[in-house]
């Protein structure tokens, strides 16, 4: 049976090293991975992640705390994060909250208890265990914050530029001539709602394309977006485009403009944010903002498998690039035509 020296003596490195690309193969230069991987393929080994654990006190699990399973965005997220953990002998448990703050605090309390070695969490409230964790360790508390990111959590994270992101979206629609537009938003005390929400502001007080803001406050689900939509056609000014916080919302936006008798982009644009999978084959295909989702679960997972590791001494931030993908849901306003 080959063991972990094997490989180290076939890669010409250390079992450190060998340790290091396995659990945490980002901080391993790209040769040194290569060596190991062809030594580990050479030999067929295969680590031993129950010994390890038992060596180490660990468990060799996590919990990924997420708002809303059915989602899809939160489902890519969580299948990515899954793959990484895996790949490092970690299991990932689901923590469906459904936006509960009382089963967020239950799977947050699996910390407490030592029943998981880290836990990732996508929403906007940090709760109590978690917070005390960070207050006792620190930035070697084995706590990510991804997706609803806020530094004051003062935890590491990974996200994207949630203000520029809206702020691209804005100044597309503008760039049609949409100076009324609705904002179905997401929760109120969302972290990313807020951020989207300066971002949208501010494309609208651009000098030269001042916008009117027609908010309504929302919970990402489709039902919420046909809902508000509803509400915003039904105004004596109606707005000429509608930019949804989600693409869930974005799909009740279209139902909603059906329901209307309207034709989407000829009568009212419609704008999404996530891009999740079958955004692109909605009718019209939906124009949005893409988040990479494979990134944002893959990179959670080595952020905190780093602080579990203890290779991690300080909280990292890390802001992945999005996309603005235009498609068929958006075109001119109805006065420039």
């Amino acid at each position: 049976m080959s063991t972990i020296k094997m490989v180290a003596a076939r890669a010409g490195v250390s079992t450190a090293t060998v340790s290091r690309a396995l659990s945490n193969p980002d901080i391993v230069v790209p040769e040194t991975r290569a060596k190991v991987q062809a030594a580990i393929e050479e030999l067929g080994y295969a680590p031993n992640f129950a010994a390890k654990s038992l060596r180490m006190l660990r468990t060799s699990k996590i919990v990924m705390m997420v708002p809303d399973v059915s989602n899809p965005f939160f489902s890519e997220v969580l299948r990515r994060a899954e793959d990484m953990a895996e790949q490092a002998g970690y299991s990932v448990l689901l923590g469906d909250t459904r936006d509960d703050a009382n089963r967020e605090a239950q799977f947050a309390d699996m910390l407490q208890r030592k029943e998981v070695d880290g836990v990732i969490f996508l929403g906007h409230r940090m709760p109590v265990t978690l917070v005390n964790a960070v207050k006792d360790k620190g930035p070697r508390a084995p706590i990510v914050n991804s997706c609803d990111f806020s530094p004051a959590f003062g935890v590491s994270g990974v996200h994207i530029d949630n203000v520029r992101a809206a702020q691209e979206a804005m100044a597309l629609l503008q760039s049609m001539g949409h100076r009324r537009i609705g904002i179905v938003t997401g929760p109120v005390e969302s972290n990313i709602t807020s951020d989207r929400l300066t971002g949208v502001q501010r494309a609208a007080e651009t000098p030269g394309r001042e916008t009117e803001l027609l908010i309504r406050h929302a919970d990402y689900t489709i039902e919420a977006g046909q809902r508000e939509t509803e509400r915003l056609l039904a105004l004596p000014a109606r707005p000429t485009a509608i930019f949804c916080f989600s693409d869930e919302m974005a799909v009740g936006a279209l139902a909603a403009c059906r329901a209307y008798d309207l034709q989407c982009p000829r009568d009212l644009s419609i704008v999404g944010f996530d891009d999740i999978r079958y955004a692109r084959y909605l009718d019209p295909p939906l124009t949005t903002v893409r988040q990479p989702m494979e990134l944002i679960g893959k990179t959670a997972v080595r952020l905190l498998l780093a602080i579990i590791d203890g290779t991690a001494t300080e909280t990292r931030v890390v802001t992945l690039d999005h996309e603005l993908v235009v498609r068929g849901s958006t075109g001119p306003a109805p006065i420039f035509r």
